[in-house]
């Protein structure tokens, strides 16, 4: 018996069977289909129009890792290059917790008021365990990233130079090509990521913080000589005196290093990204950087220099992938690694024949 309690013994007393359970998958849910990959044209044909939907999917394939991927994004990026070149790229940085989205999502609103519109391509750091990243810029864009006339991509840093490498510069041509005449770059701010991204921007801006501690820890030479201007975030409340002290030793510092490329002198300003207050003088300075580049011809010439020095960072980043991707060198590589790892070969000797092989197999294909 089902339920013994129903027996004639507990007269008056009845348990029903109860209610069905319903299906865990709700039997009503279509089956979604993955839209086809639009042809190299379609693709090239919305981005032109501002589609952001077909932008995203340029990006994506931009960034993808598969080898036809790689193939259809060049095709996509060859077509659009004739309609790119024409924004303001723009490269921010500073350490973590400088407020670099809080000052990107308040320098974006900034120039969207005044008509332009806005690509931030923002690199998030990636775990060395996992490799993977939370890409969770947007959320603290709240403000641009509801802006119809922004477009916001977090991508993973993956290790690559930091953060920022071939695929952000490709991602910065589709973006003009889509009509976007603003471009920020937002770098991890730590490892190789500020030379990189100094690579492929018109304007590098250097976000510091002051009452942090020893405010001499932030001149660092090497990002100070790349840095067109200086702001210090948070100079609000009890802050301000702070802010202004750290102002005059960055400018005390700057008057030690040699003159810039330019001839452009890094102007050190104080704001509050938070409080939304010096944000137009901030802009301002940007504007006299560019009248100043484009009078005297840098610029164009600057230009002209980071196409030549990313012409032969794609040579690298090619050989090097088309060494590690010969299944040939694998075995060498293999054999080499257990003599290193076993004390049997210096890692010089091993790394030596490793690349005699490489290069005695690449002269053998060509005779082919």
């Amino acid at each position: 018996m089902e339920h013994p309690e129903n027996d004639s013994q507990y007269t008056g007393l009845t348990v029903n069977s109860g209610v069905a359970q319903p299906p865990i998958v709700n039997p009503y849910l279509a089956k979604r289909r993955r839209k086809p990959m639009p042809s190299v044209g379609e693709m090239v044909e919305g981005i032109l129009k501002g589609d952001v939907t077909m932008l995203s999917r340029a990006v994506t394939l931009v960034e993808s890792l598969a080898p036809a991927h790689y193939a259809i994004a060049q095709e996509v990026i060859e077509k659009c290059l004739p309609y790119s070149g024409n924004s303001r790229r723009i490269g921010i940085t500073g350490v973590p917790g400088a407020g670099k989205s809080t000052s990107i999502d308040v320098f974006g609103l900034h120039v969207l008021r005044e008509g332009g519109k806005l690509a931030v391509l923002a690199i998030d750091p990636s775990s060395e365990r996992t490799k993977g990243s939370i890409l969770g810029d947007k959320t603290r864009m709240e403000k641009l990233s509801t802006h119809p006339g922004a477009f916001i991509r977090p991508s993973p840093s993956a290790g690559s130079l930091g953060g920022v490498a071939r695929k952000t510069r490709e991602s910065i041509v589709l973006c003009e090509a889509a009509g976007y005449n603003n471009i920020f770059v937002e770098t991890v701010g730590v490892g190789q990521s500020e030379t990189a991204v100094h690579s492929m921007v018109d304007f590098f801006l250097l976000i510091q913080i002051a009452g942090a501690g020893d405010e001499l820890q932030g001149i660092k030479r090497g990002i100070m000589e790349m840095a067109d201007g200086i702001v210090i975030n948070k100079a609000d409340g009890d802050n301000v005196g702070p802010a202004q002290l750290a102002q005059a030793q960055y400018r005390s510092a700057l008057h030690l290093f040699p003159p810039t490329t330019s001839g452009w002198m890094p102007e050190v300003l104080t704001y509050s990204g938070y409080y939304e207050i010096g944000i137009a003088e901030v802009w301002d300075m940007i504007d006299r950087y560019f009248a100043f580049a484009k009078k005297n011809g840098y610029f164009e010439e600057k230009r002209r220099n980071q196409a030549r020095w990313w012409m032969f960072e794609t040579i690298d980043e090619q050989l090097k992938n088309h060494f590690y991707n010969n299944p040939e060198v694998e075995k060498v590589l293999a054999t080499c690694e257990d003599d290193v790892l076993s004390l049997r070969r210096s890692s010089f000797a091993a790394a030596a024949e490793v690349l005699d092989f490489y290069f005695k197999n690449i002269n053998h294909e060509l005779r082919k």
